[in-house]
């Protein structure tokens, strides 16, 4: 059995390195799409024109109270099986690209409700305070009311961004050959290996440490932002 294991570590190390490539790159395209479309919807949601507000209210709604997985599936099957056109491309790219998409709109959502929560956190009087010194809207915003969104946020931003690391296996749905995909194919037989469950156990490591270190960065974060007292 150990004579197996060893000579099965390196193929299934090797699968589960490109599985984890793949889960990175989910995890970053949703940062860099869903953090600053997320503030967009925050003030969307915050506007005073009504309508508009309704509207992006209704959306968060939608999206917050539907399955991520679900919307992986509408997103990506909906246009082919409907309108008869692959809008994604094909292959794995096209699965990615749709994934991405999905990742990034519903993870703007949720991070547009922390966004607002942050804003409505500070104190009206900083904001007043500010414009009695001279300030426009705009750097009243940069200025004050930002950097202390920024703290009041950290601790529930971390929270959705740890549980975006694992989310990103729900993109198997669609095919998608992320980490557990990578994983589970040595269970149902790849590359000449099948009913391994172990490679399962070392899938876990993966996301545990992935967690580990996103953990001790937002600890570091959250203590270089404590100057901000609120």
């Amino acid at each position: 059995m150990i004579a197996r294991f060893l000579e099965q570590f390196p193929i299934v190390f090797a699968s589960l390195n490109v599985g984890f490539l793949q889960t990175l790159k989910l995890f970053f395209v949703t940062l860099v799409g869903a953090l600053p479309l997320g503030l967009i919807i925050a003030f969307g949601s915050m506007s005073s024109f009504k309508p508009l507000s309704a509207v992006v209210k209704t959306v968060i709604w939608i999206v917050r109270g539907s399955p991520l997985m679900i919307q992986l599936l509408i997103l990506y099957y909906f246009p082919g099986l409907v309108f008869g056109a692959n809008i994604w491309g094909q292959g794995e790219t096209g699965r990615f690209v749709a994934a991405s998409v999905a990742f990034i709109i519903n993870y703007a959502c949720y991070f547009a409700e922390i966004y607002r929560g942050g804003i409505q956190g500070v104190p009206k009087g900083q904001a007043e305070a500010g414009q009695v010194l001279g300030l426009n809207k705009r750097q009243v915003f940069f200025k004050i009311t930002l950097m202390q969104m920024i703290k009041r946020i950290v601790p529930p931003m971390s929270n959705e961004i740890i549980t975006l690391v694992k989310d990103t296996s729900l993109a198997r749905i669609i095919a998608l050959q992320e980490l557990i995909w990578a994983g589970q194919s040595f269970l149902k037989g790849s590359q000449g290996i099948a009913g391994a469950i172990w490679p399962m156990f070392f899938t876990a490591v993966y996301y545990l440490a992935f967690s580990a270190i996103l953990t001790v960065l937002f600890s570091k974060i959250e203590k270089k932002m404590s100057y901000f007292k609120v």
